[in-house]
C-alpha cells in the first residue's frame, strides 16, 4: 500500500550574501487576508502542497506575500499554496478543472505533457484567449495516459514567480514496479527579482549573473595544467569569440534560491521512510531557468520512468534533469539513518536540497558542490581545423573530452531535411541574431553532459533510456524537417534558424503524417525543447523501443532526432523551456491540420 508522511523542516538560518548562493529562511512562509482564498495553510507547519483527488477540480489562482530569503515579496500561488496542490488524476476518465482568475492580469494553465484536445492546452493566443481577471474557465479533457507530469501558467512569466504544481496520472493497470511511499520532489528556483528586470539585466549584460568567470588565478592554474602557451592561446580565442567557457547557466544562485518542494535548502524538507521499504521519488524540473544535476550519497537510483513513460529500470548514482523533464526511480534505504536527496544546478552555483530519514528529526550533510566545468571546443562545435585555424595548441588539448575526429550523424538520417523557415543553414552564420552556428555537431545522446561526464559516478544518459513497450507507429516518417537552435549571447536573443516568434512562420505538417524533427544546437548551452500535444520518440539506440518523451535537453553543438505522428489537430507550442529563451524568441507554432 503506498502512503504518505507529513514533512518536517528543520531549523537554522543562513546568511544571505549575492556572491553566495541563497540558502533560504527555515521555512518560507506564505500568508495572506485575501478574502477570496481557502483557508491559508501555514506552510511552516505543513510545508506540503495539497493533494487533490478527484475528476473535478476547483482551482484559484492569486497572488499572496511570501518570504524565502528574508524579505517578503509576492508569488503567484494555485489555492493558496506554491507550487500549487498536487492533482491526482486516473487513466480513463474525464476531468474537469475550473480555474478562476483572482489576479490582476491575465493567467492560464498548461498541462505539460498530457495528449488532449488543442482547446485545451492553455496557451494564450495560441489555443485559447486565456483567463481574464476575475474571470472562470473550465478545463475538461479526457485522461488517455498515466505517470508524473506537471501543470504551469503560460502566462506573465508568472512560472518564474511561482505558478506551477505536480500532476499525478494513476494508471488503469498494474505498474510493472512496486513501492511502498510515494513521494513529489518539484525543484525549482525562485528570485525576489521582478523576471522583467532579469531579462533587462541579460539584454544589457549576458553574464551579469555569472561569477564563475576566469581571473588571473585560474590562468595560472591553466598554465600549470597546460603550459604558458596552451593557456595564453586558450584565452585569447576565447577572447576574439567574446564567449566564456564558464557560460553554463543564464540566470544562476547569485539570485536564486533552488526550492524543493517551495523549500529552500536551509528548511530541509524531509520525507519519512522504514528501513527496507521501497520508496517512489517522483522528480519534477519545474523550474524556469535551472538545470539540475540530482544524487543522493549512500543510494542508489533505480530510474523507471522518463517524462510519465515507463522504461526498462536503469540503476545509477546521479542524473541530470533539464527544464520541465520528469524522472521517477525507486530507493531503498536499508538503515535507520537520513540521506540527503541533493540537486545542484549545473553551473554549481546553488544547490536544492532535501531529506529522506527513518524518524523526525534525522538529517544528513549536504556533500559539497562539485567543481564547475568549463565549456570546451566541442560545445562550440569547433572542427579541428577551425581550432588550428585560431591558434589552439591541439597537442595540448584533451582530446579525450572533445571527440571531435569525425562528424557522427547517430541516428539522424543522411537525407536532406526540410528546413521549418526556409533558412539556408550557411546563411546563419553572420545575422545579427546569431553569434555561432556549429562546425561540426554530433549525436551526443551516449553523454551525461559537461560537468558530469567522467566524474566518477554513475550517470543517466539518454542512450540508457527503453521503452518497456515497442514502438506505437513503426512508420518510417514521411519527412524530415530540420531546426537550428540559435542565439546571440550579446544581444541576448534566442530562436530557430536565426528567427524569433514574430519573424517565422508556421510549421505546416498534416493530420496522421509522420514526422521527424532533427533538432541542431548551434549555441553554447542546453536547450530544453518541448513540444507540446504529442510524445516523440527519441532516436537512441534501442530503435524498437525508442523512449517516448515531451521534452529533450539539447547539448551544445549536438544533433539529435526525435519522431511523433501528428494524430491531433491544431495549433501547437513548440519551444525551449528556458522561459526567458522562450520570451525572447526561441518559440514556434506547429499547425496540424
Amino acid at each position: 500500500m503506498v502512503s504518505k508522511i507529513t514533512s518536517l523542516s528543520s531549523l537554522g538560518r543562513s546568511v544571505l550574501t549575492r556572491r553566495r548562493f541563497v540558502t533560504g529562511l527555515s521555512g518560507a512562509a506564505v500568508t495572506t487576508a485575501s478574502a477570496w482564498a481557502s483557508p491559508v495553510r501555514a506552510q511552516q507547519n505543513d510545508p506540503d502542497p495539497a493533494v487533490l483527488t478527484s475528476d473535478r477540480f476547483d482551482l484559484a489562482v492569486g497572488a499572496l506575500p511570501v518570504n524565502i530569503t528574508g524579505r517578503s515579496k509576492r508569488a503567484t500561488v494555485v489555492n493558496g499554496s506554491m507550487p500549487g496542490p498536487t492533482l491526482r488524476f486516473r487513466e480513463g476518465e474525464t476531468v474537469t478543472i475550473n480555474v478562476t482568475n483572482h489576479l490582476n492580469e491575465p493567467t492560464s494553465i498548461h498541462w505539460h505533457g498530457l495528449r488532449l484536445p488543442a482547446d485545451q492546452d492553455g496557451v494564450p493566443g495560441l489555443t485559447f484567449p486565456g483567463i481574464m481577471p476575475g474571470e472562470t474557465f473550465t478545463y475538461r479533457f479526457p485522461i488517455i495516459q498515466s505517470g508524473t507530469y506537471w501543470y504551469h501558467s503560460h502566462s506573465g512569466m508568472q512560472e518564474q514567480t511561482g505558478l506551477s504544481g505536480a500532476l499525478i496520472l494513476e494508471p488503469q493497470s498494474k505498474e510493472p514496479y512496486q513501492y511502498d511511499r510515494d513521494y513529489v520532489i518539484v525543484l525549482s528556483d525562485w528570485t525576489d527579482e521582478d523576471p522583467i528586470t532579469i531579462i533587462s539585466n541579460l539584454k544589457q549584460q549576458s553574464d551579469y549573473y555569472n561569477f564563475h568567470q576566469r581571473t588571473l588565478g585560474t590562468f595560472f592554474d591553466d598554465v600549470h595544467r597546460l603550459g604558458f602557451k596552451a593557456a595564453w592561446r586558450d584565452r585569447a580565442m576565447w577572447g576574439r569569440m567574446r564567449m566564456s567557457p564558464t557560460d553554463i547557466m543564464d540566470v544562476t544562485g547569485a539570485t536564486y534560491t533552488f526550492l524543493v518542494n517551495g523549500q529552500p535548502p536551509a528548511a530541509n524538507w524531509t520525507a519519512l521512510f522504514r528501513p527496507g521499504e521501497r520508496i517512489r521519488l517522483r522528480v519534477i524540473n519545474s523550474a524556469a531557468m535551472s538545470t539540475f544535476d540530482v544524487r543522493i550519497p549512500g543510494l542508489s537510483m533505480t530510474v523507471v520512468a522518463a517524462d510519465g513513460n515507463d522504461i526498462e529500470p536503469v540503476v545509477v548514482d546521479e542524473f541530470r534533469i533539464g527544464v520541465a523533464e520528469t524522472y521517477d526511480m525507486i530507493v531503498q534505504p536499508q538503515d535507520d539513518g537520513a540521506y540527503t536527496i541533493f540537486a545542484q544546478a549545473q553551473d554549481r552555483s546553488g544547490y536544492a536540497r532535501a531529506t529522506l530519514a527513518a524518524r523526525p528529526g534525522l538529517s544528513a550533510a549536504a556533500p559539497p558542490l562539485d567543481v564547475p566545468a568549463l565549456r570546451s571546443m566541442a560545445d562550440m562545435g569547433m572542427s579541428m581545423a577551425e581550432m588550428v585555424k585560431n591558434g589552439m595548441d591541439m597537442s595540448a588539448m584533451d582530446m579525450s573530452a572533445m571527440d571531435m575526429s569525425e562528424m557522427d550523424q547517430g541516428h539522424v538520417p543522411a537525407r536532406p531535411a526540410e528546413n521549418a523557415s526556409g533558412v539556408d543553414p550557411g546563411t546563419l552564420k553572420g545575422r545579427t541574431s546569431v553569434d555561432n552556428v556549429a562546425v561540426e555537431t554530433s549525436n551526443r545522446l551516449g553523454e551525461a553532459g559537461n560537468g558530469l561526464d567522467g566524474n566518477g559516478r554513475r550517470v543517466l544518459v539518454y542512450n540508457d533510456l527503453k521503452a518497456l513497450k515497442p514502438d506505437e507507429d513503426p512508420r518510417e516518417p514521411a519527412r524530415d524537417i530540420e531546426f537550428h537552435l540559435t542565439g546571440n549571447m550579446e544581444r541576448w536573443v534566442w530562436g530557430f534558424d536565426g528567427k524569433k516568434f514574430s519573424e517565422a512562420p508556421p510549421v505546416q505538417i498534416k493530420l496522421g503524417e509522420r514526422v521527424r524533427f532533427i533538432l541542431i544546437n548551434d549555441t553554447m548551452m542546453e536547450h530544453p525543447i518541448h513540444l507540446h500535444g504529442f510524445l516523440f520518440s527519441v532516436e537512441n539506440d534501442h530503435a524498437g523501443c525508442l523512449p517516448l518523451k515531451h521534452t529533450i535537453n539539447v547539448k551544445p553543438a549536438e544533433r539529435v532526432s526525435v519522431v511523433f505522428t501528428a494524430d491531433t489537430p491544431g495549433n501547437w507550442a513548440f519551444h525551449c523551456h528556458l522561459l526567458y529563451h522562450m520570451e525572447t524568441g526561441m518559440f514556434r507554432t506547429v499547425v496540424v491540420a
